[in-house]
């Protein structure tokens, strides 16, 4: 008689094994703009345009492939599965905060700009414990790494309008310091 083990699909949030250093959280990122891309141009899409179509390419749906197909033992596992977990989740307040910035409406942006400000929108306001300009440099270089050409330029400005926002104390202290040291030249 054999008795099998149930198998449990889902991945722990909370794993201890990943990796957690800058570089991680670099690639963690990554993988979240890709998975991200993939969410806006299916599922998402599929929800605002085309109700019939919705389901099987959800976000835990992406993780587990992503997971399944890629060497990820140097990618920060929590913060990746943080941010396809709770980005599509608050996609919908993320949107309406950072529409009052953008020069169009979100959904006429490219996907990787939607992505790459969702990330980073969603660190500005979630993750506190990364500074406002770590966030800011950090959705460039994803877009350098996948964007257009010159679209670093609309990401820097939008989100950081928003980090005004979000980050007032952290803003207003950053800009106060800066005043000091023109003062002092």
């Amino acid at each position: 008689m054999t008795t099998s083990t149930p198998q449990n699909d889902s991945f722990d949030i909370n794993e201890s094994t990943y990796k957690t250093s800058h570089t991680a959280v670099r690639k963690a990122r990554r993988f979240a703009v890709q998975g991200l891309y993939e969410w806006l141009m299916t599922d998402y899409r599929f929800a605002t345009q085309n109700r019939d179509l919705l389901g099987g390419n959800e976000p835990h749906t992406i993780v587990a492939r992503t997971r399944s197909e890629n060497a990820m033992h140097t990618v920060h596992l929590g913060y990746y599965h943080e941010l396809m977990r709770e980005i599509p989740l608050k996609s919908g307040e993320l949107i309406v905060e950072i529409a009052r910035y953008l020069d169009r409406s979100f959904d006429k942006l490219d996907v990787i700009e939607k992505a790459v400000l969702l990330i980073g929108a969603y660190e500005l306001k979630y993750s506190k414990h990364i500074p406002y300009k770590v966030v800011l440099d950090e959705a460039m270089q994803l877009n350098t790494h996948f964007g257009a050409t010159d679209a670093h330029k609309f990401i820097n400005a939008v989100l950081d309008r928003y980090a005004k926002e979000a980050r007032t104390v952290e803003y207003q202290a950053n800009k106060a310091e800066k005043q000091a040291k023109q003062d002092h030249q």
